[in-house]
């Protein structure tokens, strides 16, 4: 055991052990003198879409600009209506926003927290254009139950939680019409900076959104359609093709790291992510729901574990939306989250013993042997 301070995250230990691939892509770059829309991105683009089993992949700048140009490409628009979750990150939400569009939040699961597909059928209207789920920490959204409760509706897949995740056997980013993908450098996948995609079903959408992505050309200088600066640029294609050959090694680290967990906290009170309940979980986050949260944080804190609370409000009652449109559903689950949400530390390279550390301090919080 040790007395050193356990981060939540920690994406130094990653790049160290990949430092001369990084280094090798950067200095190809750098010889390269293309720094934009070139052949690196066209590589990252096509292995991203083979990996994930869609159409196409389009590499944007971020992981914002790739849900709100998601669903420009399905024309969603002032006096539409987007279905979502509102126990996710903001920026979801304001992609729906940013179109003009209404978003309307649905309840969640209260063992995965994703998306509650028994709860659409109520919030359909006339004027729902797509609804948005979101893989929540690392778990697929049952995007399948989704769609046979809203037919011929089309859906946004929000994955910046679920590189590498599947829905029995199929992987985030080919589960619905189109995926937004955030390369955030502490996701499963993430860049050494900001960066995003746009995985896509159909070689029609991906066609529209690399219009979008690119000041809507057709044609250098032919621009058809008002269209977005949001491309990615080349030397985070190329740092993040090299991360792409390490994902499932990054994958198997989190699992091992949360099969763990379970051994550790099976006798505590908290109640644990579902695993792999649909499909493979690649835990972004190791999210629990705990009893007298606040004071287990600031006892994890006081013994130098990096404990965190994620999203504390749901979107509607952030103060943004005190005048921004939206409507909503009954959310008991959703409403029951905030004040018991807890992430603890999670990243591929904990070792055994951190994990049992982490484990111990909780036990010993709860009083239990």
């Amino acid at each position: 055991m040790t007395d050193l301070p356990i981060p939540g995250d920690d994406i130094t230990r990653w790049h160290a052990a990949i430092a001369p691939e990084l280094r090798a892509a950067f200095d190809d770059v750098l010889a390269s003198g293309r720094f934009t829309m070139g052949p690196r991105l066209r590589s990252f683009e096509t292995k991203l879409a083979a990996y994930c089993g869609a159409v196409g992949c389009v590499g944007i700048s971020s992981g914002t600009a790739a849900l709100h140009l998601a669903l420009l490409a399905l024309r969603v628009g002032p006096g539409d209506e987007v279905i979502t979750v509102p126990n996710t990150y903001i920026a979801t939400v304001f992609a729906i926003t940013y179109t003009g569009a209404v978003p309307v939040f649905a309840d969640v699961d209260p063992v995965t927290f994703n998306l509650d597909p028994d709860s659409v059928p109520a919030l359909l209207t006339k004027r729902t254009k797509a609804i948005l789920p979101v893989h929540m920490y690392g778990q697929a959204a049952d995007i399948d139950a989704i769609r046979r409760v809203a037919p011929g509706v089309p859906v946004v897949e929000d994955a910046a939680h679920a590189h590498g995740a599947t829905l029995r056997t199929r992987r985030a980013g080919s589960l619905g019409d189109l995926a937004a993908f955030s390369f955030y450098p502490s996701k499963v996948l993430g860049a050494l900076g900001d960066g995003g995609a746009i995985t896509c079903a159909t070689s029609e959408l991906d066609a529209r959104v690399r219009q979008l992505r690119y000041m809507g050309q057709q044609s250098k200088f032919d621009h058809s359609i008002l269209g977005y600066q949001e491309r990615l640029d080349e030397l985070q294609a190329a740092l993040l093709e090299v991360k792409l050959g390490h994902l499932e090694e990054q994958i198997a680290g989190r699992r091992r790291v949360a099969r763990r967990y379970r051994e550790m906290l099976a006798r505590t009170p908290l109640t644990l992510p579902g695993d792999d309940i649909t499909g493979r979980h690649v835990y972004y986050m190791y999210t629990v729901l705990a009893p007298d949260r606040d004071r287990l944080a600031d006892h994890l804190a006081a013994r130098g574990i990096g404990a965190s609370v994620i999203y504390p409000m749901l979107v509607q009652d952030q103060g943004a939306y005190a005048s921004l449109p939206w409507r909503a559903g009954p959310l008991p689950v959703a409403r029951r989250l905030p004040g018991r949400i807890l992430c603890l530390p999670m990243f591929a390279e904990l070792t055994d013993d951190e994990v049992d550390r982490v484990g111990a301090a909780v036990r010993e919080f709860y009083h239990v042997a």
